[in-house]
């Protein structure tokens, strides 16, 4: 290999060293290099600029003479590195940094950078950081929101075995990603089992996306479900704004009262569940989305089908795994562990002592027909706790007329509350019987007492022992 002539060599320093002044100069923010004694060598033309200093004049002058306050010197000395320090320069605050460079251990000159024209510029970021960190801690919580659940299967109450049933197939609905519609009267529980479904399946830590397809504008609901870019329409948000099944993303979207769902709608969420993509309104960019999607009606959807007012392609594709929730009423069975759970929560939102209940309460709440289901039964008990004037909810204090009971308010006719409440426990007595098949053991489940105590109930009201027992 040719060596290089001394010529060469020197000529291939200077282009380097002048490469290296004009990065020197070149750069943004001010920089100053001393000596570890403080005396200037470099001095860049930002620097001398902001300085009102002239550069050849500056070369070779203790940096004091150059620079207010500086404190190069005493780094050069002391060897220890100063990073964003704040120092009082032509009447302005500047943050600094004075880094010292070493060779063999030694320190042999000083850089020194301005990394700021003004600190009032360090403020104004630190206020874009604060509002920044302020929009995080507000979205980690509507995130958290989101992918919270305040269901399990644990919170679904019954012994029936209607209820035990349900609860087992919907922990299997769990174990995979197919839909899910859920069907039942209002008041029934449908949200309960869809959140239940969410958190006993492996997208559980994932956003829990709820939607009611009756509660949201017609005109509003595209943009809802899918979002919308910039200047989609009159009033949308310059950033634009994601949809619920872009937020739903690796986790579960509840589409709540889906027979209301528009029909011009139907197709577009069809699209969605077969291609798991879609669109912004207003956008071309396709977005797509991990999702696993339940639904739930209170309407009969075939019977919507035959009208006209629901997708038949749409009902087969949501109705892949079905539950359905029968009403309240035909599960009497239910309704005394339900009353004991309700009076629990009660209790421990108000910080008071659980209420006792009456087993002639219990027995009217058994035989009621719940027309409203859990919704209603959650009702009448709030009511009660506020009727009730001793330490225990009577059949007095029940905002109905107990089913078999008739109230004479002719004032030579009226009959006392003791008469009242003995009826009521003798028509609920016999409605759980004959419920039960005469079958003790199950008469009294029915009606959230023992057993024992139902053969002092029926033998206090003139009721027949025999018949079939359990064993």
């Amino acid at each position: 290999m040719k060596e290089k002539s001394p010529q060469s060599e020197i000529l291939a320093m200077r282009e380097q060293l002048e490469l290296l002044q004009l990065i020197f100069n070149n750069l943004p923010s001010g920089a100053m290099v001393t000596d570890a004694d403080g005396i200037v060598n470099h001095l860049n033309k930002p620097y001398a600029d902001f300085l009102g200093v002239d550069i050849e004049k500056s070369i070779g002058r203790h940096c004091a003479e150059v620079v207010e306050n500086t404190r190069m010197h005493i780094v050069g000395q002391t060897g220890v590195a100063e990073i964003n320090q704040i120092q009082m320069i032509r009447g302005q605050n500047i943050v600094v940094h004075r880094i010292p460079i070493k060779k063999d251990g030694r320190v042999i000159a000083v850089f020194g950078m301005v990394m700021f024209q003004d600190i009032s510029e360090v403020v104004k970021l630190s206020g874009k950081l604060h509002s920044l960190e302020s929009k995080v801690r507000r979205y980690e919580k509507e995130l958290m929101n989101l992918r919270s659940t305040r269901f399990t299967l644990a919170s679904i109450i019954g012994i029936s075995t209607a209820i035990l049933e349900l609860k087992q197939q919907a922990l299997t609905a769990a174990a995979n990603s197919a839909p899910v519609l859920i069907t039942g009267e209002s008041g029934t529980g449908k949200e309960l089992f869809a959140q239940a479904i969410h958190h006993a399946g492996p997208r559980k830590l994932q956003p829990f996306i709820q939607i009611n397809c009756a509660a949201i504008p017609k005109d509003l609901l595209e943009s809802e479900l899918f979002g919308y870019d910039r200047g989609a329409f009159t009033g949308a948000l310059s950033s634009g704004k994601p949809g619920k099944f872009e937020l739903g993303d690796q986790g579960t979207i509840f589409l709540d009262e889906i027979g209301d769902l528009p029909l011009e709608m139907q197709p577009k969420l069809l699209r969605v569940l077969e291609e798991k993509c879609f669109e912004r309104v207003g956008g071309n960019k396709l977005i797509r989305s991990d999702f696993r999607l339940i639904a739930a009606t209170n309407q009969d959807l075939e019977a919507l089908i035959s009208r006209g007012h629901f997708r038949k392609d749409l009902f087969y594709r949501l109705n892949v795994i079905s539950l359905s929730i029968p009403p309240l009423r035909e599960r009497p069975e239910d309704v005394a562990p339900l009353v004991r759970h309700l009076l629990a929560e009660f209790a421990r939102r108000s910080g008071c002592a659980a209420v006792r209940i009456s087993a002639e309460a219990m027995a009217a709440l058994t035989a009621h027909s719940w027309q409203g289901n859990v919704r209603e039964l959650s009702n009448v008990l709030e009511r009660a706790l506020l009727a009730m004037k001793g330490e225990e909810i009577r059949v007095a204090d029940l905002p109905f007329v107990p089913k078999g009971v008739r109230l004479s308010w002719n004032e030579t006719e009226i009959e006392s509350i003791r008469d009242i409440q003995a009826h009521a426990e003798k028509t609920a007595l016999r409605a759980a019987l004959n419920k039960a098949g005469n079958n003790k053991a199950k008469a009294a489940a029915l009606l959230g007492i023992h057993r024992t105590l139902l053969y002092k109930k029926m033998k206090k009201h003139g009721l027949p022992l025999h018949g079939r027992d359990s064993m």
